[in-house]
């Protein structure tokens, strides 16, 4: 329409650039190049992505409240925007057993929202950041820091959403109790700032933090999820990360120049339309380095793992952020080295724990990675478990 003056968040706008693709499109041109396997049960629920994409181009965000005493309120300008803005559409819960597709439909989705519109990232890295501002407020700015009545959690909802009209999420779980006190809270606060949820879970939302402490407390959020977004089940009969996975070799002996280039074809493999980029994940303040990730698949040496002064947080950290771990360069180990070896114990029993894939290079198999020595019995355990998890049986577990 000649002169209609358009949100600058609307794909299309002056201020975007040109309309985005929309999820459909996309996904239909990924088929026609070879790129996805038609997959009925994703073609369903790309109609919910599709059909949300549509309703955020037609939604109006409401128009910001002009302050009291201003001439906007005055004249009555801003309580007449707020009586014609339409709320915002319900967002999506899709959830499916691993390896069917949710994230990289959800991918499709993020990527077909204009500049400024949508924030993606990985839920344990959301709650992460949560947990880091509310420590930093805590302990730097006092009462003050914590905003209107020190209360902390509505300054956080703006925070993390950075004036985004769409927070995507991928593989929410809830495991720990910290998490489960403030995430109903902090949710509340970011739908009511109009800011449309959109995640992944291989949980059905009655089954998330199911067996949790103070569970009670839990579900005003499990109720939430259901009012503000639709659930939608991906029940795809295949599963992509085991077919992705199968006849690669996930432990590579020895190290060297074949092994890291049959590790990096691993990796494009895996990485698919992503490109792979250093980043870092967060713990308790601290960063921890990584060479080159996706949303599911972080890559390291075993010197940025055992020879650094990590812990059982830091991996556990690894562990929860992807779906994948790579390691090159594990040497044989002994009491000659026997602080990165213990440290490598721990870091296994992370990634076992959670369920992570692994795809390594070493300098021996598992069963004489660590020989002889002091040490070498209690390794054992390690050894049963690196066998284990270059199996097919392990590799179609669920990422914890």
């Amino acid at each position: 329409m000649p002169g209609r003056s358009w949100p600058s968040w609307w794909p299309g706008s002056p201020k975007t650039g040109n309309m985005p693709d929309s999820p459909l499109s996309k996904y239909r041109r990924k088929l026609e190049e070879g790129g996805l396997i038609r997959d009925p049960a994703q073609e369903k629920a790309l109609e919910t992505l599709q059909a949300l994409h549509h309703e955020l181009k037609c939604h109006h965000p409401p128009a910001p409240v002009e302050k009291a005493g201003s001439w906007g309120a005055r004249l009555g300008l801003g309580r007449k925007k707020e009586r014609i803005a339409h709320p915002p559409p319900k967002g999506l819960y899709i959830y499916g057993e691993v390896g069917r597709g949710k994230s990289m439909l959800m991918d499709l989705f993020h990527s077909c929202l204009a500049p400024g519109v949508g924030r993606r990232l990985h839920f344990h890295e959301f709650m992460r950041e949560a947990h880091a501002l509310l420590h930093q407020w805590r302990s730097g700015g006092g009462k003050g820091a914590a905003g209107v009545g020190g209360d902390p959690i509505p300054r956080l909802a703006r925070t993390m959403t950075e004036g985004n009209r769409v927070l995507c999420l991928d593989e929410m779980d809830i495991q720990d109790i910290a998490d489960a006190m403030i995430v109903g809270r902090l949710f509340r606060e970011i739908v009511d700032l109009g800011v449309v949820v959109v995640t992944t879970s291989n949980r059905h939302p009655d089954d998330l933090y199911k067996h949790g402490l103070q569970r009670e407390k839990f579900l005003p959020f499990i109720a939430l999820m259901k009012e503000k977004a639709r659930v939608v089940e991906l029940a795809s009969a295949k599963d992509y990360r085991l077919d992705r996975m199968k006849g690669m070799t996930v432990y590579v002996i020895p190290t060297g120049a074949e092994a890291d280039a049959w590790l990096d074809r691993c990796l494009s493999r895996l990485a698919g339309e992503e490109t792979p980029a250093p980043a870092v994940v967060e713990v308790h303040g601290r960063s921890v380095p990584v060479r080159a990730a996706t949303a599911l698949v972080g890559c390291f040496t075993f010197a940025d793992l055992c020879a650094q002064p990590l812990g059982s947080h830091d991996y556990l950290a690894i562990a929860e952020r992807f779906e994948t771990v790579m390691i090159s360069g594990i040497p044989v180990l002994g009491p000659h080295n026997k602080n990165e070896a213990r440290r490598f114990v721990v870091l296994i029993d992370a990634l076992y724990d959670h369920r992570a894939a692994l795809i390594c290079s070493a300098d021996a198999a598992p069963e004489v990675l660590y020989p002889e020595g002091e040490g070498a019995f209690e390794f054992q355990r390690t050894v049963s478990r690196l066998m284990e998890m270059q199996s097919e049986e392990y590799l179609a577990q669920a990422h914890a």
